[in-house]
């Protein structure tokens, strides 16, 4: 049967039961987060983000899926290009707009090619990239790309970029204490001393599972959000509406970390997670207590694994801190296509060079494994 390509108006106009069977199951690539995404202003216009997904039907039906945005600037990316950028206005050329497959603001590694067909895929890497060139653009991107969509694209002779991320891996831990065993003394002694601070400080956290969370609690957490990117001088990319939308279509997805002092809340943190991963994503406090964002960032999602069987926690990007708190870091990759040959081989050459720090840096990491031994 014959594919049919088409650029669609965005995910919620798509049918959810089909676009969710092409995924893995993963929260973060469903209908109902994406869609959320666009019902809540967070994406579409105005943002830079303007959904349009690149979607294969077959008999009609979908067969195949990108989760595609038109890029006006390189915000929530995680892949950081502004240099490119630069180079192109350097020479009198634009850039932007530019052809983005990711999850918007989340740096989580999954399926980006969505299709259980593996023949197809190739296509839809092809497709993708030809795209960029029908409609005139400098460049397409694929960023966190699952290890079965890099092949694809790595075969499809994509430009591949390095990354490095941290994750924690729960070994069947029968306790948080029996996490804490397996790393080096002074480790295990820095954790204990931070949870103890917090408790000394009058604070106690709580757990909540998504229809546990309610309007007022999502409320609080907002204000939350919002002053962490009011601390940093920057602007929030998602909306409240996006977050009660979240916590109604994605319940059994959800959990919120609250902590409290004097019966006051005082500061939050949302975590995504299914059967085999938890997102750790946003967080904020309206108060200033030492290490407090250790204990709900980390602590408290890591002890949620544990008890839920939860194999992996996705610690998200950046944060050296995370390897004392028995994160290791782990490779991720993206990938690119740029249309303008000549700049298609400075970015190539670029990459090269780029990646070889970005394995030393890895090799380094590793080596400060906060694991004990063995023997």
């Amino acid at each position: 049967m014959q594919i049919e390509a088409e650029i669609a108006a965005g995910v919620s106009a798509l049918d959810s039961v089909q676009w969710n069977a092409l995924t893995d199951g993963s929260p973060l690539l469903s209908h109902a987060f994406l869609s959320a995404l666009e019902h809540s202003g967070s994406v579409g216009e105005g943002t830079g983000w303007q959904p349009m997904p690149l979607v294969f039907r077959r008999d009609g039906k979908l067969a195949g899926a990108v989760p595609l945005y038109l890029k006006h600037h390189s915000y929530g990316e995680y892949v950081f290009d502004w240099s490119w950028a630069d180079a192109y206005a350097q020479h009198g050329l634009e850039y932007y707009p530019k052809l983005v497959a990711a999850v918007p603001f989340t740096p989580i590694t999954g399926a980006r090619l969505l299709s259980h067909d593996a023949v197809l895929q190739v296509r839809m890497a092809d497709i993708l990239r030809d795209t960029a060139h029908r409609l005139q653009l400098s460049s397409a991107h694929v960023l966190f790309p699952d290890a079965k969509n890099a092949d694809v694209l790595s075969g499809q002779g994509w430009l591949r970029r390095q990354g490095v991320q941290f994750r924690w891996q729960n070994h069947g831990f029968a306790g948080f204490d029996e996490f804490l065993m397996t790393l080096t003394h002074d480790k295990r002694k820095k954790i204990r001393q931070e949870r103890r601070k917090v408790d000394e400080a009058g604070v106690s956290c709580r757990r909540l599972r998504g229809c546990d969370i309610s309007e007022r609690e999502w409320d609080f957490f907002y204000k939350c959000y919002l002053n962490t990117y009011l601390e940093h001088r920057s602007s929030p990319y998602l909306t409240q509406a996006f977050f009660h939308e979240l916590g109604e279509r994605l319940p059994d997805n959800v959990m919120l970390v609250l902590a409290e002092r004097d019966g006051r809340r005082i500061g939050a943190a949302l975590n995504l997670y299914d059967a085999d991963c938890l997102y750790g994503r946003y967080w904020g406090a309206l108060a200033y207590v030492p290490n407090l964002h250790f204990e709900l960032c980390y602590y408290q999602a890591q002890e949620f694994c544990i008890e839920q069987g939860i194999r992996f926690f996705e610690g998200g990007a950046q944060g050296e801190h995370k390897l004392a708190r028995g994160f290791v870091a782990r490779e991720t990759c993206s990938f690119h296509h740029i249309t303008h040959a000549d700049f298609e081989a400075a970015v190539r050459r670029f990459v090269s060079r780029e990646g070889v720090g970005v394995s030393h840096y890895q090799q380094e990491l590793d080596e400060r494994a906060p694991y004990r031994k063995p023997g």
